[in-house]
């Protein structure tokens, strides 16, 4: 079975820095960005399984960026990280998609819990899509 990829977009570099190798380690395939737009390129290159993105960004931000993903890769997961957790940011981020919604600052545990969590969705999506292609 292929690894589970996710893309991590913050414009803070320590977030990539800290959470690829943690992802790593649990064996997914990671890339991480600072800036929206070549996250955006590589998104339209490559669908990944989750993406993990902060929403105050310079550029295109993560509400935008979601919705974009969303748009093009319907099955990605994307988990919102964010240091304005307000319930209208949380509510809106839901509305266009968003799998999950942590705030800033967040414990490692957090992220990985929700990576594997989205991880399992994704598979479990997949394998129903691929059951429903057989039987047509």
């Amino acid at each position: 079975m292929s690894k589970t990829t996710v893309c991590i977009l913050d414009d803070e570099v320590i977030v990539g820095d800290r959470l690829q190798p943690e992802l790593e380690d649990e064996g997914y395939e990671v890339e991480t960005f600072t800036d929206s737009s070549k996250a955006l390129e590589r998104v339209y290159e490559k669908c990944f399984d989750v993406v993990v993105t902060d929403l105050k960004m310079e550029g295109l931000d993560g509400m935008a960026f979601l919705e974009k993903v969303k748009e093009h890769c319907p099955q990605s997961e994307v988990i919102v990280i964010t240091g304005y957790a307000t319930m209208e940011v949380f509510r809106e981020s839901f509305v266009k998609g968003a799998y999950e919604f942590i705030a800033k600052p967040f414990r490692l545990s957090e992220i990985r819990d929700a990576v594997k969590k989205a991880k399992k969705k994704v598979r479990r999506t997949n394998l129903i899509s691929s059951l429903k292609g057989r039987t047509k």
